[in-house]
């Protein structure tokens, strides 16, 4: 664990006692299932959600200490929850399941819910950041490279100078064994970090959210590719390719041979299960 960083940083206070964090984690948030719509998309949830809703549950669990789960839904995402039935109860299961892809948001819209809008992964990241920093909960981060990590951190001091950042780690390109988890476990706990982002690619990540949600007071968060974009580590498509759903065109074209059958192959799945088969998982 040594590329942890867990040091608190000056002004903040001490990471909490195992008892506190248990005390935190039995006061539950205000119940806001009331407060957006969601629909089955290939049999994974998808909340009609946005920006502002989600910010405001991920805030008051952070504070809660009641732990949870978001996660930041694709069409990749639904294909993998059609191929892994236990992922997609993991992922159903989750706090929220924001349509991070607008082929979602137009899922959405096809289903009845003509209000639906995208809540983009790398845009939630800095918006949960502000509101973090204005509360001083400290966050984390989990995933990407040492160096992305490194400018990620530095990108967010520029633009949230109070933002306390007590842990951030690039864990190893493999299934951790089961003391290197219970390390890294321990270390995101020590370092009493009240939201922690999650970049480590779909289905990946969501797979370790929800193994560890139950055991970490922190909120869990999905980020997707969103380290790699706000780093600069990799190029964002532009914001009329995003708005007209073909971001996966300039990511495709960034990186062919990594993402050809994720979208060529995935793409023509989605279209085929959802729109010739009627939405049928």
């Amino acid at each position: 664990m040594a590329s942890a960083q867990l040091a608190e940083e000056p002004g903040g206070n001490a990471p909490d006692s195992g008892a506190s964090r248990a005390a935190r984690k039995r006061r539950a948030p205000a119940d806001r299932s009331g407060s957006f719509a969601s629909r089955r998309v290939l049999g994974m949830r998808v909340d009609a959600t946005t920006y502002a809703e989600t910010a405001d549950a991920v805030i008051e669990r952070a504070e809660a200490g009641a732990g949870g789960m978001v996660c930041v839904a694709t069409a990749h995402m639904a294909i993998e929850c059609l191929d892994d039935p236990a992922l997609r109860r993991a992922v159903n299961s989750a706090d929220r399941v924001t349509p991070d892809g607008m082929s979602l948001v137009w899922a959405l819209h096809r289903l009845g819910i003509d209000a639906a809008t995208r809540v983009y992964g790398p845009s939630l990241l800095p918006i949960l950041c502000a509101r973090a920093e204005a509360r001083a909960l400290p966050v984390g981060f989990l995933g990407g490279t040492p160096e992305v990590l490194e400018a990620l951190q530095a990108e967010l001091r520029r633009r949230f100078p109070r933002l306390r950042m007590p842990f951030a780690w690039s864990p190893p390109f493999r299934r951790l064994d089961p003391a290197e988890d219970a390390a890294a476990r321990d270390a995101i706990e020590a370092s009493g970090v009240r939201i922690l982002f999650v970049g480590l690619g779909c289905p990946k990540q969501e797979r370790w959210m929800a193994e560890h949600r139950e055991a970490l007071p922190c909120v869990l968060v999905g980020v997707g590719a969103a380290f790699d974009f706000l780093s600069g580590a990799k190029a964002q498509a532009p914001e009329w390719m995003q708005g007209a759903g073909l971001e996966w065109l300039f990511r495709l074209g960034s990186e062919p041979r990594r993402l050809w059958r994720r979208y060529l192959v995935g793409n023509a799945r989605f279209l085929y299960h959802f729109v010739l088969r009627g939405n049928r998982a």
